[in-house]
C-alpha cells in the first residue's frame, strides 16, 4: 500500500481545508515545488495534487505550477475543475499520470465515461461523501446515489481507481472512516485510495492490514498530519515497505 502525500493549492500557496469549508483553512507552505521536492526526497513515489481554485470555479487555475511538480519525478495525480476532454489533454501534456474527477459523476456523467475510454488507465474517480450522500463542487453541494450502481457502471465503462473521501474526517486528524472504507471495499470492483483522517503510523498500518486482509486498499493520502509533524513521510513509507507495502 503506498503513501501518497497531497498538496492542495490555492492562490499559488500549499493549504488545507477543514472538512471542505473554503473559508476554513490553514497555509502550510508558499513555495508547492519544494513541498513536493521534500515529500520525494522522503521516498514518495506518488504525489496527490488538488487545484482548489479549480474545483470552485470549475477550471483548471494552476497549470503552471502543476507542470512544475509533474516535472520533479513523482507520479502526479490531479483533480479540481476538470470539466472538458481538452482540459485533460492539456493536463496530461503537463506531464500528469492520472486526473481525477469528482464533481462530473454527478454532473456530467457521459464526460466520465468518454474520459475513461479515450484515456485508458489515466482517469481516476473521487468518491467524496457526507453520510451517504455524494459530496461535489468542492464539497458545496450534496447529491444522493446508489453506491454500489455507481461503482459497478464505472468499472464498466474503464475507470481506474477510485478515491474514498469521507468528508467529516478531512483534515481532522480523526483517523480514517475504517468502517466507510471496509464497506466500500466490499462493494467495490476497482482499487481504492483511502482519503481523510490519517493521522499517525498506525492508522496506515491499519490500513495496510485491510489490504492484506483482500480489500482493495491501494494507498493512504495524507496531508494534513504531515504538515503539523504529527507523521513522518520516511519513516511512514520505511514501516510499510518492511511489511510488504509501499510499492
Amino acid at each position: 500500500m503506498q503513501v501518497i502525500p497531497a498538496i492542495d493549492l490555492r492562490g499559488g500557496k500549499v493549504v488545507r481545508l477543514r472538512q471542505g469549508e473554503a473559508d476554513d483553512q490553514t497555509i502550510y507552505a508558499d513555495d508547492p515545488l519544494r513541498v513536493a521536492q521534500e515529500f520525494q526526497e522522503a521516498g514518495a513515489k506518488r504525489l496527490h495534487v488538488v487545484d482548489l481554485d479549480g474545483a470552485f470555479s470549475g477550471q483548471m487555475a494552476h497549470r503552471n505550477i502543476i507542470a512544475q511538480l509533474a516535472e520533479v519525478g513523482m507520479d502526479v495525480e490531479v483533480g479540481g475543475g476538470l470539466r472538458s476532454l481538452d482540459t485533460l489533454e492539456q493536463l496530461f501534456a503537463l506531464g500528469v499520470r492520472w486526473a481525477i474527477l469528482g464533481t462530473a459523476v454527478a454532473k456530467n456523467p457521459e464526460f466520465v465515461r468518454e474520459a475513461a475510454q479515450k484515456f485508458p488507465g489515466r482517469i481516476i474517480v473521487g468518491l467524496d461523501l457526507k453520510g451517504d450522500k455524494l459530496a461535489i463542487g468542492g464539497w458545496q453541494e450534496t447529491v444522493s446515489i446508489t453506491l454500489e450502481t455507481l461503482l459497478t457502471q464505472l468499472s464498466d465503462w474503464g475507470v481506474d481507481e477510485i478515491i474514498y473521501t469521507e468528508v467529516s474526517r478531512d483534515g481532522m486528524l480523526s483517523g480514517p472512516y475504517f468502517q466507510g472504507l471496509e464497506s466500500m471495499g466490499k462493494l467495490s470492483p476497482l482499487p481504492l485510495i483511502a482519503s481523510g483522517g490519517v493521522s499517525c503510523l498506525e492508522d496506515l498500518e491499519k490500513l495496510a492490514a485491510m489490504e492484506a486482509a483482500g480489500l482493495p486498499i491501494r494507498g493512504a493520502i495524507v496531508g494534513k498530519a504531515l504538515y503539523n509533524g504529527d507523521l513522518d513521510l520516511a519513516q511512514a513509507i520505511g514501516a510499510l515497505r518492511e511489511r510488504g507495502g509501499n510499492e
